[in-house]
């Protein structure tokens, strides 16, 4: 199930046996045993099968390192994100624990990995205002008008198109097309004075300036 979640496209019995490391046969028998379970699957031999899309799924399992690092990437994202995102966090958390065996949840209450609370770099802000707008207007791929105080104090207005927000320990930065410049620039939330949301969505889909950026800036996308 694991594998053909993974993938958008039907994939072959000698697929999943290769990546599984398994014969053919044995995906044969499996595929068959969760179709009689009810598991959503369509597809037939030789032509290979995939998981139907918006099919219900049964609650994942996890596994003890797969729990940690679940549980230890939403506490850091209750410390760092914006309020949107840490009660996001929680809310996905309750979720997962609701839809896990009791020992699991257990687990999950009592593991060692914790963000310590500290101090926030460089007199940045824990919780921003501006972040929730910012993260707004990159998913619906809009245009902002920041009020920005740059590195030598001086107040100025810039009309952006926001792709991108990297979460730093303590700092926050917008990596966005600026139009002022006509290239890529990046704005430290903490020096953003004011933020405009248009309803006007820039030109270039937001993808392909995240692409184009990656690649000037030697960015791996698995980042």
């Amino acid at each position: 199930m694991d594998a053909m979640r993974a993938r958008r496209v039907p994939v072959t019995a000698a697929q999943l046996a290769q990546q599984l490391g398994v014969s053919e046969r044995t995906i044969y028998r499996d595929i068959q045993t969760l179709a009689e379970l009810g598991a959503p699957l369509q597809g037939e031999a030789g032509i290979g099968y995939v998981l139907r899309r918006g099919a219900f799924l049964p609650p994942l399992m996890f596994g003890a390192d797969e729990l940690e690092a679940l549980v230890l990437g939403a506490r850091w994202v209750r410390r760092q994100g914006d309020a949107g995102l840490a009660q996001a966090a929680s809310n996905a958390l309750a979720k997962i624990a609701a839809a896990s065996p009791r020992d699991l949840r257990d687990s999950m209450a009592e593991t060692s990995l914790w963000v310590p609370l500290g101090r926030p770099a460089d007199g940045a802000q824990p919780a921003d205002l501006h972040v929730q707008p910012v993260r707004e207007a990159i998913r619906y791929e809009q245009k902002l008008t920041l009020g920005y105080q740059d590195e030598h104090g001086s107040a100025t207005s810039r009309m952006v198109w926001p792709f991108a927000l990297a979460f730093f320990e303590g700092k926050r930065l917008l990596a966005a097309w600026c139009e002022l410049r006509g290239d890529y620039r990046h704005f430290r939330i903490d020096r953003i004075a004011s933020v405009q949301r248009h309803d006007e969505r820039y030109p270039t889909r937001r993808h392909a300036l995240l692409d184009t950026w990656r690649k000037a800036h030697d960015i791996d996308p698995e980042s």
